[in-house]
């Protein structure tokens, strides 16, 4: 083929293309024009009921055709408008508008998590709260509008607080298991009486395309849901799977949902017709009622067809002929419903054209309003609502104390409260802690694998399950996606959850219910929206006996770039007791998520330089004493020779370090241990790098990806050239297997010789640092 010939074919796909909403458009007309000929005059009242099942009237159909049509005309201005590069957004529902139903089916209290062709959802939900302008709202989030009430300008998003409709991104199924999570958790909160916001019989609704079904995570919330259910533990939730039998353009086999789905253990199955009103609308109410009498899982299979391509830039000739796309468009579900209501004679073919163009124009307005309103410019109003951070209502939430007596109920007499017992090691006083937190937050739950009779593998849960009992102490299935999931769900229902990760490493198997749904639910929604958790992970390596890379994993790379995701990490007891109080108080002040990482290695310790010295055995702190965001801990404050930054093990064994340094070398060292690896202390970073002039960096980690390198990058552009700096840092390596592991790990002796050398360095060099003082523990 010529060059020329060729791009004519490429002109001629995206004529075809760009101009393919327009035809959809006057098929429409033209179908209605056509039905003119050939049906009367409308008869019908909008109360007479058109369906005896279900009791449908007239004026739903009507309605329902309504919020159809508005969202068809928003599908297709979403296109002009990013033509005239005033949208940014053409992702639509065309196709699926059947999806109202269901919006008119459930209540505006059944919390929902949608997939993104839910505009006939949206649309028709909205009817239940009048206030609610949908059409300008809409069009105020194509244009990236800071009007937009949702998301303020940040992204376009499906999602309204008053219709219980969490925003949404876009990657691919990760909303299913917190959906799995929110149904598990309301009867739970209703036992519990956890304030949900929702009426006792609610329940989730939870729709997705075919494609999305076969994701991993969807499968994994269909197991988790399955489990349950077997289990006979309640579970309101109404999955709704739109089958248009494409993802993107990979084709779906046509009875593959049906033939995985309707004999899966646990659920009730239903089909409808996606593009029948009355189909749809029975199928519906059928799975909905059952979901709300039985609170029992119900999957909802509705038949849909995708008009219009993926999105605007999918140029879906390269994957279907003309002649397929041409019948899909014949299964245009408006022209069903359009036909359906002149042939019950609800409507005239006249008033049908007449409700459709008011649409049109209704749009029209509205998309020439929104693309004149503001949009975000300034990173700060981007940033705004990502990490919202009060620490004077956060110290003050930790400071609200349980009053004596309750305790008492908890540990016993006066005299075993664990702040009037002997120092102990790290897990006995987390352990402590979070019986303490889970009597202050009657909310709180903890949950994960084996946290319950078994008390963790590590036993820092022991005796939790006894206390608060199994709806607050619970084990789940060996799976972090669903652990995750649980959490997020759980806490848009009130729960303020503390799930647990087992091991570092296997947070990676579900990370994106972090990076993609937790973290980013206050950012999508401009904080209307909050799901605060601590999420517990026994990490870091240096584990005596039972090692590998599994149980050892010291990468947290995965963990440090996700945005306003908190990280915390102590080396001690009494800091972990401290930092978790502040933790609980950020996640249900501010909505934070935190990552709460224990150094198992610490777990059991209780000396320092030598066996039974006692030295990092603490005493448990009294309630209401914290450490807030961002503080560290400096000790040796007095020293001058060189600065040691580092956290959780690394504080341990530089401590060892700058004891042997200070006596077999004369060199004093100030240790530095940072506690809160994100948001990094910048400031505090570099007022203590300039003490001494001389930085050694301990970092567990890995060399590539590690928290050194934040920090080095800190000290450069707060230091520049004022200080001489050396890393000690883990190989970029798997952790092998016993002995091995210390050949890729910071040994004692790797700290006493970075110290020494760069304090020689430092001499050879002629350079001299004249000390300065900084406040601190000593």
């Amino acid at each position: 083929m010529k060059r020329s010939d060729a791009a004519d074919v490429t002109r001629a796909k995206q004529r075809f293309n760009l101009n393919r909403a327009q035809v959809v458009d006057g098929n429409f007309i033209d179908f209605v024009n056509g039905l003119r000929a050939t049906v009367g005059g409308a008869a019908v009242s909008p109360a007479d009921v058109v369906d005896d099942e279900t009791g449908l009237t007239a004026g739903d159909l009507v309605e329902l055709f309504d919020s159809q049509i508005i969202v068809r005309h928003q599908d297709i201005e979403a296109r002009n408008m990013r033509a005239r590069n005033e949208g940014f957004y053409t992702i639509g529902s065309a196709g699926h508008e059947g999806n109202a139903v269901v919006g008119r089916v459930t209540r505006h209290t059944d919390i929902a998590f949608l997939h993104y062709r839910s505009g006939g959802f949206m649309a028709e939900r909205s009817r239940k709260v009048p206030a609610i302008d949908f059409v300008k709202d809409t069009m105020l989030s194509f244009a990236a509008s800071t009007e937009d009430p949702i998301s303020g300008g940040r992204h376009k998003v499906w999602g309204s607080k008053a219709l219980f409709v969490p925003p949404q991104t876009s990657t691919i199924a990760s909303h299913l298991p917190k959906a799995v999570g929110a149904a598990m958790a309301l009867p739970r909160a209703s036992r519990l009486g956890v304030e949900s916001g929702m009426p006792g019989d609610a329940i989730v609704v939870c729709s997705f395309g075919d494609a999305s079904a076969n994701h991993a995570t969807a499968q994994t919330a269909f197991n988790a849901v399955s489990n349950a259910a077997y289990r006979h533990l309640p579970v309101p939730l109404l999955f709704v799977c739109e089958d248009n039998g494409i993802g993107i353009s990979v084709k779906t086999p046509s009875t593959w949902i049906e033939a995985s789905m309707r004999n899966r253990p646990g659920f009730g199955y239903f089909q409808g017709n996606g593009l029948d009103l009355i189909d749809a609308f029975r199928a519906t109410k059928r799975a909905v009622d059952t979901c709300r009498s039985e609170r029992t899982p119900v999957f909802l299979h509705l038949r849909t067809v995708r008009l219009l391509g993926h999105a605007g830039s999918d140029a879906e000739t390269e994957y279907h002929s003309w002649a397929q796309i041409e019948a899909n468009e014949a299964k245009d579900p408006l022209l069903a419903s359009a036909k359906l209501l002149v042939e019950l004679g609800v409507l005239t073919p006249a008033v049908v054209l007449e409700m459709y163009e008011r649409a049109r124009s209704r749009v029209a307005e509205a998309s020439r309003y929104a693309a004149g309103t503001r949009k975000i410019d300034s990173a700060t109003e981007v940033l705004a609502a990502l990490a919202p951070n009060s620490p004077e209502a956060v110290l003050q939430e930790v400071q609200r104390v349980v009053p004596p007596e309750k305790r008492v109920e908890v540990f016993g007499d006066e005299e075993h409260l664990p702040e009037n017992g002997p120092p102990r090691h790290m897990a006995a006083l987390i352990n402590h802690g979070l019986h303490d937190l889970l009597l202050k937050y009657p909310e709180a739950t903890l949950f994960g694998e084996d946290v319950a009779k078994k008390g963790g593998v590590y036993h820092v849960t022991t005796g939790l399950v006894k206390k608060f009992g199994l709806a607050r102490v619970y084990n789940t299935i060996l799976d972090e996606t669903t652990i995750l999931g649980l959490a997020i769900g759980a806490a848009h229902v009130g729960f303020l959850p503390i799930p647990e990760i087992q091991y570092l490493a296997y947070y990676h198997n579900a990370q994106d219910q972090i990076r993609g749904d937790a973290c980013s639910l206050q950012f999508f929604s401009n904080d209307q929206f909050r799901n605060g958790m601590v999420m517990r992970v026994a990490g870091w390596a240096y584990q005596k006996g039972f090692g590998g890379h599994f149980h050892n994993d010291n990468s947290i790379a995965a963990l440090r770039d996700v945005p306003g995701l908190v990280i915390a990490s102590p080396s001690r007891g009494d800091d972990a007791v401290k930092m978790m109080r502040t933790c609980m108080a950020m996640a249900k002040v501010d909505g934070r998520v935190i990552a709460f990482i224990e150094p198992i290695a610490l777990y059991m310790a209780k000396d320092l330089h030598e066996k039974k010295d006692q030295a990092w055995s603490f005493a448990y702190p009294s309630p209401g004493e914290s450490i807030p965001l961002g503080e560290g801990e400096v000790y040796h404050a007095d020293a001058t020779d060189v600065t040691i930054l580092t956290f959780a093990n690394g504080v341990w064994m530089s401590l060892r370090a700058a004891k042997e340094l200070k006596d077999k070398h004369g060199v004093s060292v100030r240790v530095v241990d940072l506690r809160w690896l994100n948001p990094l202390n910048e400031a505090f970073i570099a007022e203590q790098a300039k003490v001494t002039g001389r930085v050694v960096i301990v970092d567990e980690g890995r060399k590539t990806g590690g928290v050194g390198e934040a920090i080095l990058a800190v000290l450069m552009e707060r230091c520049g050239g004022n200080v001489v700096v050396k890393r000690v840092v883990g190989v970029d390596t798997f952790i092998p297997l016993g002995g091995a592991a210390n050949l890729v790990l910071p040994q004692d002796e790797d700290i006493v010789s970075a110290c020494c050398d760069i304090v020689v360095g430092a001499k050879s060099s002629g350079k001299k640092k004249k000390p300065t003082r900084t406040a601190s523990r000593g």
